[in-house]
Formats: structure tokens, C-alpha cells, sequence
């Protein structure tokens, strides 16, 4: 796999979303050591029918847009010289906003970017793109009222950063055919999900690798690696991941 997926960088937030300052920095260590860290932008010129970047290229993205990205990511990515694509759930920038409830673990101090970070990031170099409206499952929704969702977080989004938004990641990496086809309808030219297993790769189904705690720098080899793609359309990549987690995370594979 070739494009890796954060979520948050944070101290303090035990969750699946967040790694903490000192392995992100030794994340970006590594990546900008070992690998050509590329927009997102040219990475889905160059994908190939696998979901693949070419040999040695990497593109950053976080889901959700968290502070913790420019309070505590941002300025690692400045200091190695990475650039990065934040996925911003368009509902937090309104007046009225959204709590944090699509995550499973309660973040004590988290929140999200306010509309004057986002665009005092993007002046820094930080992409910006549609992680939807309002964080829902896009399957339970119909056709139409997905197509409103994913539009309606389009034209926010275009709205604030004065530039087009044209990539979508899926919440939760979820879709099926109807949420690909009224993400096309939407306006958007590429989306990206977080497959569990095998799944078909095309322009509304790019596949991306989730970073989550526990994973270091040799979690992060493998995911970043090429040969990743080819081990999750193995049927038994599903069990060995769960162990390959617990492992991480220093409990026993049978726990």
C-alpha cells in the first residue's frame, strides 16, 4: 500500500485514531529517509490497477481534522519537508458545528480544526479535501440523500479554501455501488476507502492503509510497501492483521 492513513496525532488520547508526537516524528523520520513522500494530488495520477504507487512513493493523508493535526502534526510535516491531505468532516466548520461523536473512545481534550486553522494551514502547504458532511455511514443513506450529503460538504469546503475539492474518503472507509456512484454524481473525481480485506480498486474505491497506535516503524515499512496490497487480497489477511495488532499493541495473538 501506498498511501497511509492518520487520523490524529495526540498525548493523552488512548484511541484508535490517535498516535502520539514521538512515533509520528519517528514516522516521518523514516518516511522522509526512505521514501518520496508526493501530493495527493500526483499520487492518483500514478496509481496502478492494484492501487499502487510506483516503487518508493508515499502520500500522507488524516481523516476527520482533528487539532491535533496542526497543533501537532503539521509541524513535524514542515520540519522533514512531508506534505499531507487532511479529510475535514465539513459539519464542524458551520456555526452550529458537531461533537466528536463518531468516535468510539471519547477524546478528553480533541477537537477539531476551527475554520481560520484550516485556512492558516492550507497558506502552509497543507491540503485540504471531503471526509462528507456530517460523518454518517454513507450506505444507510439513499442514493439522493448521499449525493446531497457529499455535495453539500463539496460546497462548504470550496466555499472556505477558494479552491475546488475533489477528493472524498469515505467515513469509516465505508461504500458500496450506490455511495460510489453519488460520490461521481456529487462532483468528485477520486475517493478513497480503508479495506478490510480484498476489494475491486478503481477511481471511487482507491485503497488507502490505516496508521493506527501500536503501529512503529516497522508497521509502517510493511504498510507503506507495495507488497501490502498483494498480502490484503489474501484471504487470510484479515486474521493475520488482528494478530499482527494485538502483537502490537503487546497483548497475546489469542487474547
Amino acid at each position: 500500500m501506498t498511501i497511509l492513513c492518520y487520523h490524529t496525532v495526540e498525548q493523552g488520547w488512548t484511541s484508535p485514531l490517535a498516535v502520539t508526537p514521538a512515533v509520528f516524528s519517528e514516522h516521518c523520520s523514516w518516511l522522509a529517509r526512505h521514501k518520496h513522500v508526493i501530493a495527493l494530488e500526483d499520487a492518483v495520477q500514478g496509481i496502478d490497477a492494484a492501487g499502487r504507487l510506483p516503487a518508493g512513493m508515499v502520500a500522507l493523508t488524516f481523516d476527520d481534522g482533528f487539532s491535533g493535526v496542526g497543533e501537532h502534526a503539521a509541524p513535524l510535516l514542515h520540519r522533514y519537508g512531508l506534505s499531507a491531505t487532511v479529510f475535514l468532516v465539513a459539519e464542524t466548520l458551520t456555526e452550529h458545528g458537531r461533537s466528536i461523536d463518531w468516535a468510539t473512545t471519547p477524546p478528553p481534550t480533541a477537537r477539531t480544526l476551527s475554520r481560520d486553522e484550516v485556512l492558516e494551514l492550507q497558506a502552509g502547504g497543507v491540503r485540504f479535501q471531503s471526509h462528507s458532511y456530517s460523518h454518517p455511514d454513507l450506505r444507510a443513506l439513499s442514493e439522493q440523500e448521499c449525493e446531497r450529503e457529499l455535495r453539500d460538504s463539496k460546497e462548504l469546503l470550496e466555499d472556505l479554501l477558494s479552491r475546488h475539492v475533489r477528493f472524498l474518503a469515505y467515513p469509516r472507509g465505508l461504500h458500496n455501488e450506490a455511495v460510489r456512484r453519488a460520490a461521481q454524481k456529487a462532483g468528485y473525481t477520486h475517493a478513497f476507502s480503508l479495506p478490510e480485506g480484498p476489494e475491486e480498486v478503481g477511481r471511487y474505491s482507491i485503497p488507502r492503509a490505516v496508521i493506527v497506535p501500536g503501529n512503529g516503524v516497522l508497521a509502517l515499512t510493511i504498510k507503506s510497501s507495495r507488497r501490502y496490497t498483494t498480502m490484503r487480497r489474501n484471504p487470510v489477511f484479515p486474521a493475520c492483521r488482528a494478530v499482527a495488532r494485538r502483537v502490537g499493541q503487546g497483548l497475546k495473538p489469542g487474547a
